[in-house]
């Protein structure tokens, strides 16, 4: 009678261990929302993507959001003012997986005094310069607005694959030999299709799309 019993609870014990592991409807819907086009406009031309809404989301909250890996600092390449930015060398976006990058908004004062006061001063790739922040300036940037959002995925797209996900583009942009930059400006963002390189999605608001759309523009006028 105990080797029924004991086979009986093993058998009971192997239908239900699968079901444990079985991801709820909660999480199943935060994958899902986490999806690069996954991308939701409200009536003020915000756009939430990835979990944040950008010009209202804090660089504290993506940092909730993504954990203490996100590494901040001012990078400034040559002959440009500097951008402070928040880098996650491997983002896990529901299935999909690449770099991301937040730009954090902020006046160019308040940039030139957290440059100015940085912990340590180094360079990345060629003369490109990266300031890592005091902790003061840290505690300060963490409350800031999430500007805009630059996600670079592993996996290379195709114009296809694009298209199925996101939409046909409202314009198309040939910068060069081999970058297309496909417009999204009800979305907020600009996708850019590399045949050399890695594809590349920057996300704004859609209501300071024009900022992204005009200076490409005058590229291709040049």
């Amino acid at each position: 009678m105990k080797l029924i019993v004991a086979i009986l609870s093993l058998v009971v014990l192997a239908i239900l261990a699968p079901l444990a592991f079985m991801p709820s409807a909660d999480d199943i819907h935060r994958q899902q929302s986490a999806l690069p086009w996954q991308i939701d406009v409200d009536t003020q031309g915000l756009s939430r993507v990835f979990g944040l809404t950008l010009e209202q989301s804090t660089l504290g909250e993506a940092r909730e959001r993504f954990g203490p890996d996100l590494t901040v600092a001012i990078v400034t390449a040559p002959g440009e003012a500097g951008a402070l930015e928040a880098y996650l060398g491997s983002a896990q976006l529901g299935f999909v997986t690449g770099k991301l990058v937040l730009t954090i908004a902020v006046s160019a004062d308040e940039l030139d005094g957290m440059r100015q006061r940085a912990a340590k001063t180094e360079y990345m790739e060629s003369t490109t310069r990266k300031a890592t922040l005091s902790p003061a300036d840290l505690a300060t940037a963490m409350t800031r607005p999430i500007d805009s959002i630059v996600f670079i995925p592993s996996v290379n797209l195709d114009e296809e694959a694009v298209i199925s996900r996101f939409g046909p583009p409202a314009e198309r942009i040939v910068t060069n030999a081999h970058q297309t930059h496909l417009l999204y400006p009800d979305k907020g963002l600009d996708l850019i299709l590399d045949a050399d390189g890695k594809e590349i999605l920057q996300y704004v608001a859609p209501r300071n799309f024009e900022r992204v759309r005009t200076p490409l523009q005058k590229t291709v006028a040049q």
